[in-house]
């Protein structure tokens, strides 16, 4: 028995929309990952027009101990950035996008550690703007491991055999 327990006149929709979102669910989470991250990036290449920067090129600065000023850090992160997403884009070279990827997000949450009175209004439980830009990234890193999943021919079951046989 299906634990959904939909009416059997519906069963061949549900069947359709599951089988239709497990097909295409991962590819649109790869192009609207990859679309966020050139986005990001590409606005770091104009001073000013991303809200990140002054954070971002703080925390390179302290993670590098100060060798590695703004006028470096921020057209090498919004490189790096674009050059995710752009792999996600076209889905080529993924297991070394979602390298990069990976060690970008390692840079992008340390500013919760580094910067506590910016990050965080009542540590650690109310954070400012600047936090939650910064912790939302834990649903890109979700999404990337999904897409990083698949990198093998892995790929989602819409209907997978019952698990108890």
């Amino acid at each position: 028995m299906r634990p959904t327990q939909l009416p059997a006149r519906l069963e061949p929709i549900d069947v359709r929309i599951t089988a239709t979102l497990a097909r295409l669910g991962v590819p649109v989470l790869r192009i609207g990952l990859g679309v966020v991250f050139l986005w990001f990036g590409a606005l770091k290449f104009f001073p000013g027009a991303s809200p990140a920067e002054a954070l971002a090129a703080r925390t390179i600065e302290v993670m590098t101990f100060g060798l590695v000023g703004p006028a470096v850090s921020l057209p090498v992160l919004a490189a790096w950035e674009s050059l995710i997403g752009l792999g996600l884009l076209t889905g080529r070279f993924l297991r070394a996008t979602l390298l990069l990827l990976a060690v970008q997000m390692l840079g992008t949450l340390t500013p919760l550690l580094f910067f506590p009175a910016e990050t965080f209004s009542i540590f650690p439980f109310a954070p400012t703007l600047e936090g939650q830009y910064i912790i939302k990234n834990v649903v890109l890193i979700g999404a990337a491991m999904v897409v990083g999943a698949t990198v093998r021919g892995g790929r989602l079951e819409p209907d997978p055999p019952d698990a108890t046989a």
